[in-house]
């Protein structure tokens, strides 16, 4: 790396990951800092090393010789290509001309969260021949996923992709909180405070966009169309933060002087927080209800309580 904004973006990146990140200042020689990275890598007994090169979106001689020389230089395990999945058939030329000087490994595909449907997957697979590794489904460093052509499909075809949100669920969710959750469920003892938790592990596994997306027959069509607010959760946690410790554990004593204050504390109105407890209180009745009288049973009730409200 020789670029310094692109430096400086890795570098927080790797404080992120906890992830080391060397270059040399002042150095524009790629193929030297590599050589030297190398040498950085053997002497502090790194398992692995990752060259990020610059982008190219379109074909540059200079800068294809540049990667040639790196090959030879570097004889790298991988030769990972990452495809902007949004740039079409300029993303099917530079993939082709990346293969046909470096032979690609693998490919990452990004911006798969926008309207593209997976076209880009295929035209790119058919010119390198080398698998897609991951996809990028979003900004966050935890939206970098392995790829799964059939959930590909399904999610192409409106049919979701419930395996990923079951997977998302239980990387949220560990079994003290899932067994904590369940023992109150038990005890018909769930308060706000409960009820606040919840809505922060759910924002764990991303925008309510992206898991309405995972569910069968919400298309990319579908979902354009509809009015999800994720501010929305802002407003309740502020509600619920309003509130005094007694007030979260026994809602029952808010009265209006009480709503009133909340309402004003929160930034939202009276309205909405008596809808919100409306809402708390149904998901109460059906709480109990999926408990079985106080039972809940087997370990898909305890992973997904979170999801009841």
């Amino acid at each position: 790396m020789y670029r310094p904004a692109a430096i400086r973006q890795l570098q927080i990146v790797g404080e992120q990951v906890e992830v080391p990140v060397f270059t040399i200042e002042g150095s524009t020689d790629p193929v030297r800092i590599a050589q030297d990275a190398l040498k950085y890598a053997e002497r502090n007994a790194l398992d692995f090393i990752i060259f990020d090169t610059a982008g190219r979106l379109q074909i540059d001689e200079v800068l294809m010789d540049e990667l040639v020389r790196l090959k030879a230089a570097t004889d790298p395990t991988e030769i990972l290509l990452v495809v902007d999945s949004m740039t079409g058939q300029d993303a099917v030329n530079v993939a082709e001309k990346f293969n046909e000087l470096l032979s690609v490994t693998g490919v990452v595909l990004t911006k798969l969260d926008g309207d593209t449907r997976g076209g880009a997957a295929l035209s790119v697979k058919y010119v390198t021949g080398a698998p897609i590794k991951f996809v990028g489904m979003g900004e966050k460093l935890d939206q970098l996923e392995p790829f799964y052509p059939d959930r590909m499909a399904s999610r192409i075809l409106g049919m979701g992709d419930v395996l990923s949100l079951i997977e998302k669920a239980q990387d949220a969710y560990d079994e003290k909180q899932a067994a904590a959750l369940e023992q109150k469920l038990r005890e018909n003892s769930f308060t706000l405070d409960d009820y606040l938790e919840q809505f922060r592990q759910i924002r764990k596994m991303g925008s309510v966009q992206d898991l309405m997306g995972m569910l069968p027959g919400m298309k990319g069509a579908n979902l354009k169309d509809a009015k999800i607010d994720e501010k929305q959760i802002d407003r309740m946690e502020a509600m619920i933060l309003s509130m005094t410790k007694k007030e979260r554990a026994r809602p029952e004593i808010l009265n209006s002087s009480r709503r009133k204050r909340i309402a004003q504390g929160s930034g939202t109105t009276v309205e909405e927080l008596n809808k919100f407890i409306r809402q708390f209180e149904q998901t109460q009745k059906l709480m109990k209800q999926l408990s079985g009288k106080g039972k809940l049973k087997g370990k898909m009730a305890r992973k997904f309580g979170g999801f009841m409200q």
